[in-house]
């Protein structure tokens, strides 16, 4: 099953799994005056370390200087991707969830700091500029953590009428604690080892993350279409993404259609060691260490997938989804997929079927 960033899912262990996509979220919002409001979103779904512990997705307090120009500080949405304020709130949009080759290539979808943002607004179209510093700390699985310092960023939001565009682009300072141990072990073998560890290891690496966005959704029928970048100077390496995903309204039907691709590309520099002339039993242990590295290198998603699916809305504030997903690891990667079967094989198609019933209230 597609990893979409949680811990466990349909697949080797079980057919049917409840976890992918169930969340609950509650969302506070304050006024305080004409100038001062706040909010408060508090989300439960599972993490990657497999948790349900609720989290606060946002907190911050908004001012409104002046009518074009707004500051919030505390815990605030990335403004990364179309969906960036609404992406945990599945009855917002028509599929069952975003497509996880361009969304899940930023792990983080909130940072605690503050952010600046200028209404601008033209006869027929509507702008938001919007920069944004930062930091966050997630929990990642095998008791490893994510740390991301020093996020800053913009992001331009254009609308006019039935079209939306959105493009927006962040720096940080990433930190991952995942695999130490095998760390520690590539670099007993000297030289060579230490370098293996320094390519890979994410240790206050810089991070860079794009992304592009345009949706023209004028009611009887939406097209949508975005494209991602990210590249960390360690493991994960460098990962480019797109999807595009068109629909059909027939009163409280929607089918949908849609095709994503995520190609990842391995860090510059070593990422095996070499074991020529190395005594039998170092070698061995060596190859071991090799082995572990291409299994965490293999990680790095390169994958295809298409999508088809219906949305009912049969009641008001309620939808009921059914989604078929053909998914396909390309070039050696096992995708977004984890909890691997002997019989894998990256090239091969799983398919996923999904259904969800969304609802706000």
């Amino acid at each position: 099953m597609p990893r979409t960033l949680k811990g466990h899912g349909a697949g080797g262990t079980r057919s049917v799994s409840p976890h992918v996509d169930s969340k609950l979220g509650g969302q506070l919002d304050l006024t305080l005056d004409p100038r001062w409001s706040a909010v408060v979103q508090v989300v439960t779904d599972q993490r990657m370390d497999a948790s349900y512990k609720p989290r606060l997705e946002w907190a911050n307090i908004k001012y409104q200087a002046t009518p074009e120009l707004a500051v919030r500080l505390g815990r605030i949405a990335l403004p990364m991707f179309i969906a960036a304020e609404y992406r945990k709130v599945g009855y917002a949009y028509p599929w069952v969830r975003t497509p996880v080759e361009v969304y899940a290539g930023l792990p983080f979808t909130n940072s605690d700091g503050v952010d600046i943002t200028w209404h601008w607004n033209g006869e027929s179209v509507r702008s938001n500029t919007q920069a944004f510093w930062g930091h966050t700390d997630m929990p990642l699985y095998d008791g490893g953590r994510l740390r991301a310092t020093g996020i800053s960023g913009l992001s331009h939001t254009i609308e006019s009428g039935a079209f939306t565009a959105r493009a927006s682009i962040l720096n940080a300072r990433l930190t991952m604690t995942l695999f130490p141990e095998l760390f520690d072990a590539v670099r007993t073998f000297g030289p060579q080892g230490a370098e293996i560890a320094e390519s890979l290891e994410a240790q206050h690496k810089r991070a860079t993350a794009a992304s592009v966005g345009l949706s023209y959704d004028p009611g009887k029928w939406f097209l949508m279409s975005e494209a991602g970048y990210t590249k960390v100077d360690a493991f994960p390496g460098r990962m480019k993404s797109m999807y595009v995903s068109g629909g059909v309204r027939h009163g409280d039907f929607t089918p949908y259609l849609g095709f994503s691709r995520v190609w990842g590309k391995r860090p510059a520099g070593p990422t095996m060691l070499d074991l020529t002339g190395l005594p039998p039993a170092y070698a061995a242990y060596g190859a071991l260490g090799n082995s572990y590295l291409d299994t965490m290198l293999n990680a790095i998603a390169s994958q295809s997938s298409i999508t088809t699916g219906l949305r009912w809305d049969f009641a008001s504030n309620v939808a009921l989804k059914l989604q078929y997903d053909r998914v396909t690891p390309r070039s050696g990667s096992r995708g977004t997929m984890n909890n691997l079967q002997p019989e894998f094989r990256s090239g091969q198609t799983a398919q996923v079927t999904s259904l969800a019933l969304d609802f706000v209230f």
